[in-house]
């Protein structure tokens, strides 16, 4: 797996790899990404599937030695107050094209089939002339 962003570090994220896929992303409850008393900021939910994205996305584009990729646009669905416990998240690419990808995050703490919120996000791959993805 290639090294988070430095946001990821800012977050406490950290990665929890998975056989064959990408890593789920792990973020520790703390004062760093408190909102009000005893539950997550809604910042750094979207942050931590942000990330889940970028790692999702990246792994998915390895085998073109990860290439270069931009945010075109991002749209979390908050479903439940995240509380004081840690948060996990996954990135799930749902089209990888020439130009364009398209990835889904989801983030539970208790029950992965209970997510406290989810994301769809939309990615600018940029190729050189090649077809490969430049770093």
């Amino acid at each position: 797996m290639t090294a988070l962003p430095p946001y990821a570090e800012l977050l406490g994220l950290v990665a929890e790899p998975q056989a064959g896929g990408p890593a789920v992303l792990a973020m520790p409850f703390g004062d760093d990404v408190l909102g009000r008393p005893g539950f997550l900021h809604g910042g750094a939910i979207a942050g931590l599937l942000e990330m889940a994205a970028i790692v999702a996305l990246t792994h998915a584009l390895e085998g073109e030695r990860g290439g270069r990729i931009k945010p075109v646009n991002v749209t979390v669905d908050y479903m439940r107050g995240g509380r004081d416990k840690p948060t996990r998240a996954i990135g799930i690419v749902t089209r990888l094209g020439t130009r364009v990808a398209n990835v889904e995050a989801v983030a539970w703490q208790d029950d992965r089939a209970k997510p406290i919120a989810a994301a769809r996000m939309n990615y600018l791959i940029v190729r050189d002339e090649n077809g490969v993805t430049s770093g």
